[in-house]
């Protein structure tokens, strides 16, 4: 009976523990009391459409997500800000994830937002001066909230993200490839936050993201510079991982591949929680990061893959 009854209390605790990981991951930084209108903003960007985002899953358990805008460099409309999101709660729902590729069509990243539906979305309340101010603050600020809440949800699903940079990531693209684990450069990539010279900083959560890879003196100095990265410069900074050989669009792909699956070879379970406890590890503090990689480690302790490990007592080299 005592085992049976072991075996039941951990699947208790195991589902109990994954309810509370996956609430807090879903956890949405703005609501109502930020006066964020989610749906109202919602509507608002379908009106701006264009372009798209696609998701491939693959049975290695690498999923790859494609910017599709290459007329505009990949830059995001509105309704590809909507997809964005759905695409992440297709990826928080895939149970046999273990990694994701984000790349731009067309040998490109991302140039950031269409400035096209930025320019519309500031417009489309200007019937008087008092009007237009309060409508494009509104307007602006909730895009904002929308697309933190979404690149964070982004960087903490429990897959290693790694973004593939291929000719330009600008503004909103360069934000974007913060919120990913890692990111691999092509030869002639380049990476700018280029928001000084449009009388902007970060909005997407980029630059809180910035400090935490590179630091808050190189930071401020690809901020308050808007300085120009290329692949070596980035990987001097540890903004890059690597510089990939090719810059054929499929090639490289394949080469993201093959560098990200050195990390997402294994048992699902056991990739899934490593990325976890890093998660804990780096946004919780001490001490609930640490009871959350104690919850974490309940998970796989007697897993499959540690029953497995046990009889295959490996020896490490």
């Amino acid at each position: 009976v005592f085992p049976e009854m072991a075996l039941a209390l951990w699947k208790n605790l195991l589902q109990t523990t994954k309810k509370r990981i996956l609430q807090q991951r879903r956890l949405s930084l703005y609501n109502g009391a930020h006066g964020y209108e989610e749906e109202l903003i919602k509507k608002k960007l379908q009106q701006f459409p264009g372009g798209s985002i696609n998701l491939s899953k693959g049975d290695n358990g690498i999923g790859i997500l494609t910017l599709n805008n290459p007329k505009l460099m990949n830059a995001f409309t509105g309704t590809m800000m909507v997809e964005l999101q759905e695409r992440v709660t297709e990826l928080e729902n895939w149970k046999d994830g273990k990694g994701l590729i984000i790349h731009g069509a067309g040998n490109t990243f991302c140039s950031g937002s269409d400035l096209n539906a930025v320019k519309e979305m500031s417009n489309s309340q200007a019937s008087i001066n008092t009007h237009y101010a309060f409508g494009e603050k509104f307007d602006g600020m909730n895009m904002c909230m929308f697309m933190q809440n979404t690149l964070t949800r982004l960087m903490r699903l429990p897959l290693i993200s790694v973004a593939l940079v291929q000719g330009k990531a600008f503004g909103g693209g360069a934000e974007l490839t913060t919120a990913c684990d890692f990111r691999l450069m092509t030869p002639e990539s380049e990476i700018r936050f280029v928001h000084k010279h449009m009388g902007l900083v970060p909005g997407w959560g980029g630059a809180a993201r910035l400090v935490r890879i590179v630091g808050s003196a190189a930071a401020l100095q690809l901020l308050g510079g808007a300085v120009r990265l290329d692949p070596e410069t980035a990987l001097s900074l540890r903004l890059s991982e690597g510089t990939l050989p090719s810059s054929d669009e499929t090639r490289a792909l394949g080469e993201a591949r093959a560098w990200l699956s050195q990390y997402t070879d294994g048992p699902t379970a056991v990739i899934r929680a490593v990325k976890k406890v890093v998660t804990a590890g780096r946004e919780l503090p001490l001490e609930a990061a640490l009871r959350t990689e104690k919850d974490i480690f309940g998970t796989v302790w007697g897993g499959p893959a540690n029953l497995e490990a046990l009889v295959r007592k490996p020896k490490h080299k």
